[in-house]
């Protein structure tokens, strides 16, 4: 490749992220290079060589922007003129409460506007390095080629970088009902406060244990996708799959009862469900060793047996499949910035965020945050207490890296909200969330 300018963004991957921070950089005076391997290169999702390709669902889910914090994101990048949304809602389909597009014509408009735009270029190649020099972002997305993933990972180090996701649900802490469950880790590890309330116990009987073994087996599974191997998972099993080998697997694995004491009851649980913190505020925990194939129905099913979480709200539920993803809240810093390679920033679904408006959203701040710092400035992130805030700080520190992986926007990354006058209702605390993330991206807007 010729040697590049450096007062010209070049972004890798002309999927959500990538054509939106495209846009935003242009649209701020900088000149933009998209970079592509599409339709030369191939993936086994794709079928097109459209920007903005939806491989999966036709919906950017809720567009409720007052109580659902994907619809606040959709706020958000609306707010922020992005192309993503604009094009989505001018190609909009009846869904009710949702927002769902005709996918191909959604991506031909949105490939149109790039193209037609003065400052952006497209060019149609695969990027196989990470780039010395320059000023890049990497969207390459989940599908990222193997090429630039061997760059990726030979750069940040193997541990940094996963070609699957391997995803136990998410539960929001608040819903657990800790007159069942308590906080304790196994054999009192862990000296600081913090370390105490790092695990969630819920505990089960002999029958309890039997019958969420029988709920487990007989639950309805999805079938790996072409290009997933089943033999990644021999050391990341499905926890369907080692109940399928033997009833007591899972209570000598990760349900094993031991190093515990349930202050709620002397006698010693059958077998016990770890749920393990999540983030550093404490809002969502994940529980321990349940990645799965089941489908998202019978999951909520299943897990709602599990003595207290019968009354359970999920952030996000289980899964298995390929998606290419680094271990951000290691790799970057605030600015999205490769801590090793200052030059190159990551956006989309390959810094651990999952979703088409998450990736989307994203790339709009690496494109500010790019397209800023070109023109001699630095751009600050949005507050926390907005959408794009609170996904930003996630990927980038309040994760917890060693359990990192991918997630959805949820209200449960976002600061509390402090509840004067008493507990607020779902919907009222909601829409206080949304009411001040609306106020503080205004600001940060302005």
């Amino acid at each position: 490749m010729d040697r590049v300018e450096t007062k010209t963004l070049n972004i890798i991957g002309g999927g959500m992220a990538g054509s939106e921070a495209a846009w935003q950089a242009a649209q701020m005076g900088v000149r933009v290079v998209i970079h592509e391997m599409r339709p030369k290169v191939e993936t086994f999702a794709h079928r097109t060589g459209n920007l903005a390709e939806m491989v999966c669902s036709n919906s950017f889910r809720s567009d409720d922007d007052e109580r659902n914090a994907v619809g606040l994101l959709h706020w958000e990048m609306g707010a922020a003129n992005g192309i993503i949304m604009e094009t989505a809602r001018a190609n909009r389909l009846p869904a009710g409460g949702a927002l769902a597009v005709d996918r191909d014509v959604f991506a031909e408009a949105v490939t149109a506007k790039i193209k037609a735009h003065p400052l952006i270029s497209v060019s149609y190649e695969e990027i196989t390095e990470l780039p010395v020099e320059g000023h890049w972002i990497v969207a390459t997305g989940p599908l990222t080629s193997g090429a630039l993933a061997d760059s990726i990972r030979a750069v940040t180090g193997a541990e940094a970088l996963a070609f699957f996701d391997a995803i136990a649900p998410i539960v929001y802490a608040e819903t657990v009902d800790m007159s069942v469950a308590w906080m304790q880790s196994r054999y009192d590890k862990g000296e600081t406060e913090e370390e105490q309330t790092a695990y969630m116990n819920c505990p089960m009987t002999k029958a309890e244990y039997e019958a969420f073994v029988d709920a487990l087996l007989a639950a309805e599974k999805t079938e790996f996708h072409e290009g997933e191997t089943a033999g990644y998972f021999d050391g990341c099993l499905p926890i369907e799959v080692m109940a399928e080998r033997g009833r007591e697997t899972l209570r000598f694995g990760p349900m094993k009862p031991v190093g515990l004491t349930n202050p709620h009851n002397p006698q010693k649980p059958y077998a016990v469900v770890q749920l393990r913190r999540d983030n550093k505020l404490g809002t969502l925990y994940n529980i321990v060793g349940f990645q799965t194939k089941m489908k998202y129905g019978a999951q909520t099913a299943v897990f709602k047996m599990i003595p207290g979480l019968q009354d359970a709200s999920f952030a996000r539920l289980g899964g298995i499949h390929r998606n290419t993803f680094i271990n951000s809240p290691t790799l970057l810093d605030a600015q999205m910035r490769l801590h090793s390679r200052p030059n190159i920033r990551f956006a989309g679904q390959i810094t651990g965020v999952e979703g088409y408006v998450e990736s989307a959203a994203m790339g709009l701040l690496a494109g500010r945050m790019a397209a800023a710092e070109i023109l001699g400035r630095e751009l600050p992130p949005p507050p926390p207490e907005t959408a794009m805030g609170a996904l930003i700080t996630h990927i980038t520190g309040g994760a917890e890296a060693k359990t990192f992986q991918p997630m959805n926007v949820n209200f449960g990354l976002f600061p509390p909200i402090d509840a004067k006058g008493g507990r607020r209702g779902r919907k009222d605390r909601y829409k206080a969330y949304t009411d001040r993330a609306k106020e503080a991206f205004s600001a940060w807007l302005s």
